[in-house]
């Protein structure tokens, strides 16, 4: 079983995310669970939201407290978030941002495994907005080979309809995009 946590703000897809990566896992016959943790957090503030996705069921209804993965979608929660809180030995850290992979082990002090991608540039470029969580998905499923690619078309038509290409084709410049440092 892989465990994944995401990082994001109120408003910026973090749900949507974990949603789509788990109907993917389904559309592929996997088990999977994609929930949030949040209160009456308002639009803008710290939010967080949970994958599993295995070959087995899952039985466990609980929180995820040591993450194999962890996602950060907006750059501006590290330092204001332990983003790395829990991670297991040997995880993944996947962030969106522009910044190269040696100035974010500085400041998180952090040795593990990483993977950036400008998500926020290409879902710009793509999409007319910043919103990155579909496009970060594509850097998730590259970094961790979790899922197939295709398997997140089904999951996208049905939650986008008429922009699904657009969200499509984020997520596609994201999976070859991503730089993966060891």
């Amino acid at each position: 079983m892989i465990e994944v946590r995401w990082h994001g703000r109120g408003g910026q897809g973090a749900v949507t995310s974990v949603e789509l990566l788990a109907l993917a896992a389904i559309e592929e016959g996997k088990y999977a669970q994609g929930f949030p943790a949040f209160g009456p957090e308002r639009r803008g503030a710290p939010v967080m939201a949970y994958n599993r996705i295995s070959e087995k069921p899952i039985k466990i209804r609980s929180g995820i407290y040591h993450p194999d993965v962890v996602v950060v979608l907006d750059p501006s929660l590290i330092g204001l978030v332990n983003v790395t809180d829990g991670l297991k030995p040997g995880g993944l850290l996947v962030i969106n941002t522009a910044k190269p992979a040696k100035d974010l082990r500085d400041k998180l002090k952090y040795t593990g495994n990483l993977a950036t991608v400008d998500a926020t540039h290409i879902a710009r470029e793509e999409l007319g907005v910043p919103i990155a969580n579909t496009t970060m998905i594509g850097a998730v499923l590259k970094a961790t080979k979790v899922l197939k690619f295709e398997s997140l078309d089904a999951p996208i038509e049905e939650r986008f309809g008429r922009i699904a290409a657009r969200n499509k084709k984020a997520l596609k410049r994201a999976y070859d995009n991503v730089k993966i440092a060891k």
